[in-house]
């Protein structure tokens, strides 16, 4: 298999790189993410203008990308810059939206790429531990149209998001596959309330509350009950972004910590030196090396008709940039030693958002659950 990225890629790669480095430098992404808005319009536009959202899309949604390879190399990026804008939304809303989506739905994907349409994906709930299946909200239908009840918890940038694709359940228990619908709401619907606060690790989050929102027939996106499989393919994007970010940070937490322990002395003498720093660096250069593995993988699989076979290296991926994040994180900040924690230190804030990218859409124990699950379903079948 070549790994090699193409020269499409490269470019965008080597473009996105050079603007974060330019533009978006840690004391302006502090400020940005301590901003009322928890992210930068100026900057948004500006990605939007790059073709930055279009590489996330296919050419049949309107973009120039879309493929498990685009998505990895767009966030690997943004992980590198810790960027906070709402591109995580645009990636999951808009798988939705494409998969099942009929024309009228599907028009929406331009206003997403070209940025004037903020799109944010609501299916946690204050209740559930990163079940897919796992959905409280009901959608009952009302003559021609439905009414929404429920909540939904830690939206990413839900303040700001003009149009949220939400998980309802429109029959069944609980925790049944079947019965799950997904809708698109306008922000602005009434019934509706946003209550947002701040991330630990940056920008902002949102809860969402349902209080008998009606929708229209067109609010149902795909067909009722049927949600599951779309719901799947939205959260393996995110997943597989959330990775790729992981990565990128990984790689900027590995630098810091290289140029740190080449810089700082001891006693007189480079701390750079001592053998045992020097393992301890080879042994994390070696982890990071395998979540980049696992990160290729999982795009090379994103992509592939055996949900199974996708699902697991998903699932592997989510659990090895867990484990290798944290370690990333606590061996960064102890080759550093106090300074490390300080506030003024990007350092710092890499790692803070190593160890939250294990907790959004499962952490390491969850998806080494699901991937052991969908073996033993692949073994049976």
């Amino acid at each position: 298999m070549n790994f090699e990225h193409s020269e499409d890629r490269r470019m965008l790669a080597d473009s996105l790189n050079r603007f974060i480095a330019e533009q978006y430098a840690f004391e302006k992404r502090d400020h940005i993410a301590k901003s009322a808005h928890g992210f930068s319009p100026e900057i948004w536009q500006q990605f939007a203008e790059l073709g930055v959202i279009g590489a996330l899309f296919s050419e049949t949604d309107g973009g120039f990308g879309g493929a498990g390879f685009d998505i990895a190399v767009v966030f690997e990026a943004l992980g590198r810059g810790l960027v906070v804008e709402p591109l995580l939304g645009a990636v999951m809303a808009g798988e939705a939206i494409s998969a099942a989506g009929n024309e009228a739905q599907k028009a929406l994907l331009a206003a997403i790429i070209d940025g004037s349409v903020i799109a944010a994906f609501a299916h946690d709930e204050p209740e559930s531990h990163y079940e897919q299946t796992s959905v409280q909200t009901r959608a009952e239908r009302i003559g021609d149209g439905w009414v929404l009840t429920g909540a939904k918890a830690v939206v990413p940038q839900g303040e700001q998001a003009d149009l949220f694709v939400v998980s309802a359940r429109t029959s069944g228990a609980v925790d049944d596959e079947a019965g799950i619908s997904l809708f698109l709401v306008p922000a602005k619907t009434p019934g509706l309330s946003v209550r947002s606060c701040p991330a630990i690790d940056g920008g902002r989050v949102a809860e969402l509350t349902f209080d008998g929102v009606k929708l229209g027939a067109e609010a149902l996106l795909g067909t009722e009950g049927q949600g599951h499989a779309t719901l799947e393919r939205a959260i393996g994007r995110g997943v597989l972004a959330l990775c790729a970010e992981a990565l990128g940070a990984m790689e900027a937490a590995k630098t810091a910590t290289l140029d740190y322990l080449r810089t700082r002395k001891q006693f007189g003498i480079l701390i750079g030196s001592f053998q045992a720093l020097q393992h301890r660096m080879a042994d994390l250069l070696l982890e990071i090396e395998q979540a980049r593995s696992a990160v290729i993988n999982a795009a090379a699989a994103i992509d592939g008709a055996d949900r199974v076979t996708r699902e697991r290296a998903l699932s592997a991926a989510k659990f090895s940039i867990g484990r290798i994040g944290t370690l990333v994180a606590e061996e960064s900040i102890q080759m550093h030693g106090g300074i490390g924690m300080t506030w003024e230190l990007p350092l710092a804030h890499y790692a803070k958002r190593l160890v939250m990218i294990d907790h959004q859409l499962g952490d390491e124990d969850h998806h080494l659950q699901r991937f052991i699950a969908l073996g033993q379903q692949q073994v049976a079948a």
